[in-house]
C-alpha cells in the first residue's frame, strides 16, 4: 500500500569539503537553516525529525541524534535515528517518506551529516569487518569494490582496456560537472593521462576512480499533500521507493548481478509505474563512489543489458547531454560526507524535477531516480521523484 501522497518541498546543503572553518554542530545547522530559508518555514513547523550518520565509531560521538538535536532545531520533537552505513542517506529519506505516508506526521525534516576529516574513515571501514575472515584482505571500501569490479568484468568477459577507458571517461566527466555545482567538494579538470597514470589504490581502481573524504550536511523537508497545497509551491512528488539488503559476508552473494540493487530498483519502478527506465527517466543521481561500480549500477537498474555499460558510457549515453544524464552534480565521486551522501542524491534529484539545480540543471527534467548503497556492500535503496503528482 502506498499510503498518502508525499512530496519533497525543499532542500538545503552545506558547501561540502574540508570544513575546518566550523564545528560539527554548526555544519549541521548550516544545512538545516538553509532548507528553512528556502521554504519560508520555521523549525516549529515539522512534526518530527529523521537523522542519520555513519556508525558512532566513525563519528567519535555516540548517539549523534541527541548531540545534534539543538543544531537540527529538534529539541522537544520526536527524533528517529537511521544507520545503514553508506546507504544511510536514502534510508533517512525513506523513513521520512513513510512517516508522512502513514499519516503519523504531516511534515518531517530529514537530515544527514558527516564530518569525515575529524575522524579516520578508512580505519573504521577496515576494522568494522568481521575479524576472523574478511578484515584481513578486504582493506575497507576500496578493497571490497575492487573485488566487485573484477567479478563483474570477468563474469561478462569485458576487456580490461575497455573498462579502463570507460572508467576514465566517467572520472573526467564527473569531476568536470562538479564545477557547475556550488556545493561540490573536488573540482578538477582532468586529462586521460591524469586518470590513467594516477597511483593505484586497489587494482584496478586508481586515485581518480575513488570518492573523497568530505565534511558536509544535507536537509530535506518531506510534506503531505495538504502542506503542498497550503504553501502553493512546485514540489518533487515521491512516486516510488525500494530497498533491499543481502548477506553481510561479502562472498556469500553475487555482486556482478547484484540482487539487492536489482530488486530495490524493481520495487521502486513498480510503485512508480516505470517499465523502461532508460527511456522514461530524465536524470539519475546514481550513488557512484567508484567509477567501476557506477557502470555496474547502470546494468542493475535496467539502463542497459549486463555487460553493455562500458560501451554505452563511451558513446556518451550517460553524459550530461546524453540520453539519460547520470550524476550531473558530479555525484559521490566528487562529494562524499557519507552520512549525508545518499540524502544529497535525493536532494539533487528533487532539485532537478523542481527546476532548482542551477548551472547543472537538466533541461525539462520531470522524472528522476536517486540511489544509495551501503552496509558491507549489501544494501541498496532507490527513490523515484516526479514533478507531476
Amino acid at each position: 500500500m502506498k499510503g498518502r501522497r508525499v512530496a519533497i518541498i525543499g532542500t538545503g546543503q552545506t558547501v561540502h569539503g574540508k570544513r575546518m572553518d566550523v564545528c560539527y554542530p554548526d555544519l549541521v545547522r548550516e544545512a538545516v537553516m538553509a532548507v528553512y530559508k528556502e521554504t519560508g518555514l520555521s523549525p516549529e513547523d515539522p512534526d518530527g525529525v529523521v537523522c542519520g550518520t555513519m556508525p558512532s565509531m566513525m563519528e567519535g560521538i555516540a548517539m549523534t541524534q541527541f548531540y545534534m538535536a539543538d543544531a537540527m532545531q529538534a529539541v522537544g520533537k520526536p527524533i528517529l535515528k537511521t544507520e545503514t552505513c553508506g546507504s544511510v542517506g536514502v534510508s533517512v529519506a525513506h523513513t521520512a517518506y513513510y512517516w508522512v505516508a502513514s499519516g503519523e506526521a504531516d511534515l518531517v525534516l530529514a537530515v544527514g551529516h558527516e564530518k569525515m576529516n575529524e575522524g579516520d574513515s578508512q580505519a573504521t571501514m577496515t576494522t568494522v569487518l568481521e575479524p576472523f575472515y574478511q578484515r584481513f584482505f578486504l582493506a575497507g571500501a576500496p578493497g571490497v569494490f575492487s573485488m566487485q569490479s573484477q567479478q563483474w568484468s570477468v563474469r561478462f568477459n569485458i576487456p580490461e582496456a575497455k573498462i579502463r577507458e570507460a572508467a576514465t571517461h566517467i572520472s573526467i566527466h564527473h569531476h568536470d560537472s562538479a564545477f557547475n555545482n556550488p556545493y561540490a567538494h573536488i573540482k578538477v579538470h582532468l586529462t586521460p593521462d591524469d586518470v590513467n597514470n594516477a597511483y593505484v589504490i586497489t587494482f584496478p581502481i586508481r586515485l581518480y576512480d575513488v570518492c573523497p573524504n568530505s565534511d558536509g550536511a544535507c536537509a530535506v523537508l518531506f510534506a503531505s499533500e495538504e502542506w503542498v497545497k497550503k504553501l502553493g509551491i512546485k514540489p518533487a512528488w515521491v512516486k516510488g521507493v525500494g530497498y533491499r539488503g543481502e548477506e553481510q559476508f561479502f562472498g556469500d552473494s553475487d555482486k556482478a548481478i547484484w540482487q539487492s540493487a536489482v530488486e530495490a530498483a524493481k520495487e521502486a519502478y513498480e510503485m512508480a509505474g516505470i517499465t523502461n527506465p532508460r527511456k522514461e527517466l530524465d536524470v539519475a543521481e546514481v550513488y557512484n563512489p567508484f567509477t567501476y561500480q557506477e557502470m555496474l549500477f547502470y546494468e542493475c537498474f535496467g539502463f542497459c543489458e549486463f555487460g553493455q555499460a562500458p560501451d554505452l558510457v563511451l558513446k556518451g549515453v550517460f553524459d550530461r547531454d546524453g540520453e539519460l544524464p547520470c550524476a550531473p552534480s558530479g555525484g559521490v565521486l566528487c562529494t562524499n560526507p557519507i552520512g549525508a551522501t545518499g540524502l544529497i542524491r535525493t536532494a539533487e534529484a528533487a532539485m532537478q524535477v523542481m527546476g532548482k539545480a542551477g548551472d547543472h540543471q537538466i533541461g525539462g527534467a520531470k522524472l528522476a531516480l536517486a540511489h544509495a548503497m551501503g552496509g558491507i556492500d549489501q544494501f541498496n535503496g532507490v527513490i523515484i521523484l516526479s514533478s507531476e503528482i
